[in-house]
């Protein structure tokens, strides 16, 4: 089961990045008391009482600004809220209700998603009664807090996690490989989706307000079912290009969340860009099996060293991918899309793979042969024995004489051993090391 999303929005400077560090227990946002500022990271995971939730922190909403108009205002806000399960909506005792805090209200209403009031910047929790004011927005619970304090954050995260859905899996859905298609806005996701399908399911031009159900697209071929889980769903306006660029990574975030398999669209129009890496680092950090389909290959003018140099350029800006299998393809003529469903199939079982121990010392007893670990001041790294204890992604246990003589550099190249013997092809590894005497 995938881990449930929390989406905080609110207003700017009621304190929700600070409230956002908090969850994620180190500070990844930005906290500045200008308006608007950006982050490089508006995800994390979090957790509360064995429960563990994906938090997405969006950005301030502010009806007023002369930047943006209410409608723009929306479109931004609904992405966020519809990948959302729980929506946190910040509101800052100081200033009281606003004018901005009921348009909120009202879009948060009408979205029907679960929605816990978070009253910030009550510095005495005694003066509970100044978040009374609050209930006139139409929404509850509504929970005191001071998130710049750290107060009031357990009661709220236990009505959050109250409110997290029981199970959001179909049983239908257990046999099927759930495939997102992730990447910038504009790539070719719903193309590619609608190619597969054979019909216009997902709408092309993108329109803001697509909801999570909506998107996913199931579609069986020689037997094997596959939901596919379209990304779109954004107007490109020169005037939130900025903010469209930032909210396709929260669309990433819980596409891959909630998927088996994550295939990363590029266009190779425009090449490789830091939004690709990005977005593709999303599935490499939440240990997803990945493909990277450049499409769009119709359109570009080929010699016999394009694909080639195309690779290359690949190699170097997503060089923590190098796992992952590459297609190109094109969504318009359905060049090389065919060869897709194999790769999916393929990929999903390499991140479901095990490894025998007694195979995988085999491999490791060769690899300390061929190259004993090095001396580390003076101290030289012993490798007891590794055994394999988890899947998806595929994660082993290292048993060494002291955990701090293993060098990551060494570590690579034992995964790089691993991988010569038993290929797994579109999955990343994870490794853990456990120190032990002799």
């Amino acid at each position: 089961m995938s881990k449930p999303v929390v989406a905080i929005v609110g207003r700017p400077n009621v304190g929700k990045s600070t409230l956002f560090n908090r969850l994620a227990g180190i500070r990844i946002s930005i906290v500045e008391d200008t308006p608007g500022v950006t982050r490089d990271r508006i995800y994390a995971e979090s957790d509360w009482l064995d429960k563990k939730f994906t938090v997405i922190d969006t950005g301030g909403l502010d009806a007023s600004s002369e930047e943006f108009i209410p409608a723009q205002i929306r479109e931004q806000a609904q992405i966020a809220i519809d990948s959302a399960d729980v929506i946190v909506f910040v509101t800052d005792v100081k200033t009281g209700v606003t004018e901005s805090d009921k348009e909120i209200a009202e879009l948060l209403r009408r979205s029907k998603k679960p929605v816990v009031v978070a009253v910030n910047k009550v510095d005495v929790l005694a003066k509970d009664s100044a978040a009374y004011e609050f209930y006139e927005l139409g929404l509850t619970p509504v929970v005191a807090i001071s998130s710049g304090q750290a107060l009031g954050l357990g009661d709220l995260l236990d009505e959050v996690c109250a409110l997290f859905p029981k199970d959001n899996q179909n049983d239908n859905d257990n046999d099927a490989i759930k495939v997102a298609v992730i990447g910038k806005p504009n790539v070719g996701k719903s193309s590619l989706i609608n190619k597969i399908l054979g019909e216009s399911r997902v709408i092309v031009s993108p329109v803001p307000g697509t909801t999570r159900d909506a998107i996913d697209s199931p579609f069986e071929k020689d037997g094997q079912k596959f939901i596919f889980i379209d990304t779109a769903g954004m107007r490109r306006k020169s005037k939130v290009k900025e903010n469209i660029e930032k909210y396709s990574v929260i669309r990433a975030v819980t596409a891959v969340e909630r998927s088996d398999v994550s295939i990363i669209i590029i266009n190779a129009e425009e090449g490789i860009t830091d939004q690709d890496a990005k977005i593709a680092g999303i599935a490499h950090e939440s240990g997803k099996a990945a493909i990277i389909a450049v499409n769009k290959w119709d359109a570009i003018e080929k010699d016999g060293k394009t694909m080639k140099k195309f690779d290359k350029d690949i190699e170097q800006n997503l060089k923590y991918m190098s796992y992952a299998p590459k297609i190109y393809i094109s969504a318009l003529t359905g060049q090389r899309v065919s060869n897709i469903f194999n790769t999916v199939i393929s990929v999903n079982e390499n991140s479901a793979r095990r490894i025998q121990t007694g195979l995988l010392n085999d491999v490791l007893t060769d690899a300390l042969a061929s190259y004993p670990p090095p001396a580390e001041k003076g101290r030289q790294l012993k490798i007891f024995y590794m055994t394999q204890v988890s899947v998806k992604p595929p994660t082993f246990v290292i048993f060494v004489n002291d955990e701090e003589l293993l060098h990551f550099s060494y570590l690579r190249y034992l995964e790089n051993k691993i991988r010569e013997a038993f290929g797994f092809v579109g999955t990343p590894l994870r490794f853990m090391t456990r120190g032990r005497k002799d």
